[in-house]
């Protein structure tokens, strides 16, 4: 392992995904940058493009002691960022999430995130906080896919929601057609209607902390610290980001028109009340398929298919804002 740095740079390092909102980006970062320089916050930036994405750019930045991140781009950069933090926190030692402090300057279209931190809308009232020293605490969960003796493939972090199923599909089309230049709200709608048209019955069985919550056909399972995604969809309405406990939702392979008729609560705080729903939490949450292996998805990011663990992690991430 590394040894990690013991001292703190002291400075904000603002990761900036240049592409993010139709690469408006660059210039609401522009902006953020007076204002950080006006209130006194000492910071650097650097921007994405190239090999150097923003979890390379973060990892980087890890490694040459910073432990103060800006996130500059929507809930897609803010896991790219919290994934080269964590990148680094695994490979070095005696350093851990608890080290690192999280901020965002919300540019993407959802931004499901900072719904739940009380970070203001405006980029002068998250300046603000930051000068304040405005921070709280939140859990980090660690997403393993796992072989089918149960050891790990691939590791990656997650900040607010997953899902196994029908959205990491929809996650994978749309991701697809984000790269070809397409953007806004109809490519969900498109996606979503793709997806349906072409799904497959999918047998899973759900674990929570060792213990069978669900066994059958799914139609989506949703793993939630954060209670947004989606753009505000509440598939885990009743999560906490500083519990310790991931919620889990599960939409068993119902009929369609029964989905359609109960979709106006996924925006309420009530779906999780849904009686043909099964709903748990726990500290350790698994995901064994029969045959078919579904995808799995983090913070809308497809990491590939089941079997998948979802683990929250013993110590918390500082970030900006008040985590309710």
């Amino acid at each position: 392992m590394l040894m990690g740095k013991i001292i703190d740079t002291g400075k904000w390092m603002a990761v900036v995904n240049v592409f993010a909102a139709s690469r408006k980006a660059g210039s609401i970062w522009k902006n953020a940058a007076v204002m950080l320089e006006e209130a006194g916050v000492s910071y650097k930036a650097r921007f994405t493009g190239g090999a150097l994405n923003a979890t390379a750019l973060s990892r980087k930045s890890a490694a040459e002691g910073y432990r103060r991140f800006i996130a500059v781009g929507g809930d897609g950069t803010i896991h790219d960022v919290l994934n080269g933090i964590g990148e680094y926190v695994a490979s070095a030692e005696g350093v851990s999430f608890s080290d690192f402090t999280l901020a965002v300057i919300p540019v993407g279209s959802g931004n499901d995130w900072v719904k739940s931190l009380g970070i203001p809308k405006d980029v002068k009232g998250i300046v603000e906080l930051m000068a304040r020293g405005s921070f709280g605490k939140q859990d980090v969960v660690k997403v393993s896919l796992l072989d089918t003796d149960g050891s790990v493939k691939s590791t990656s972090y997650m900040a607010n929601i997953g899902g196994v199923g029908i959205d990491a599909d929809v996650c994978r089309v749309v991701n697809v057609h984000k790269k070809l230049g397409y953007r806004g709200k109809i490519l969900y709608v498109i996606a979503l209607l793709r997806c349906l048209r072409k799904r497959v019955p999918v047998n899973v069985r759900v674990l929570s902390d060792g213990a069978t919550l669900y066994d059958g056909n799914i139609f989506s399972i949703a793993f939630g610290i954060g209670k947004y995604s989606g753009g505000g969809m509440r598939q885990t309405s009743d999560a906490v980001l500083d519990d310790g406990l991931l919620d889990v939702t599960v939409i068993p392979d119902i009929p369609l028109g029964i989905i359609a008729k109960r979709a106006y609560r996924l925006f309420t705080d009530s779906f999780t009340k849904v009686k043909e729903l099964t709903v748990g939490r726990g500290r350790v949450v698994e995901v064994w398929p029969s045959d078919v292996k579904p995808y799995a998805e983090v913070d809308g990011e497809v990491i590939g298919q089941a079997p998948v663990r979802f683990e929250i992690m013993s110590s918390q991430l500082n970030v900006l804002g008040t985590v309710k």
